[in-house]
C-alpha cells in the first residue's frame, strides 16, 4: 500500500456565510454541487481534480487556543496558485492580512475568518 495523494482537507467554521464570503469571494473557489448533504452544515470546494476543501459548521474544540502569529508555524494546507501577486491584491482589497514566506520562496500565508492557516505557493 502507498499513499497516492491528498483528496481533501477540512476546516471548522463558526460562521458558514462568513467563510463562504472568503473562500468564494476572495479566493474564487466554487462550491461542488455533487457532494451529498451531511448531518451538519458545510461546504465542499473543488481545488483541482480530485482535491477539495471541506468547510464544517461544527463547534471548535480548540476555541480560545492561542495560534502562532505566523501561519507557517501552525498547521496549514499549502495551495498552488498561478499568480501570487494577483492573490495578494485580492487579499489586500478584502482587508486580509498576509505574510510572505520567511524562507524566501514565492509563497505567502494568511488565515481564513476562523483562524485556519493557509499557505499559497506560486506554481507557474
Amino acid at each position: 500500500m502507498i499513499i497516492t495523494g491528498i483528496l481533501h482537507t477540512s476546516f471548522l467554521t463558526s460562521d458558514l456565510a462568513r467563510s463562504r464570503a472568503f473562500y468564494e469571494g476572495v479566493l474564487g473557489l466554487r462550491p461542488d454541487p455533487e457532494r451529498p448533504a451531511m448531518s451538519y452544515e458545510g461546504m465542499w470546494y473543488d481545488v483541482a481534480p480530485n482535491q477539495q476543501i471541506h468547510l464544517l459548521l461544527l463547534p471548535d474544540p480548540e476555541a480560545g487556543l492561542q495560534r502562532p502569529a505566523y501561519g507557517g508555524r501552525d498547521r496549514h494546507v499549502a495551495l498552488a496558485v498561478s499568480d501570487l501577486g494577483q492573490l495578494i491584491a485580492r487579499l489586500e482589497r478584502a482587508g486580509i492580512a498576509c505574510t510572505l514566506s520567511s524562507s524566501g520562496r514565492c509563497a505567502l500565508f494568511c488565515r481564513d475568518p476562523d483562524g485556519n492557516a493557509l499557505e499559497f505557493i506560486e506554481n507557474g
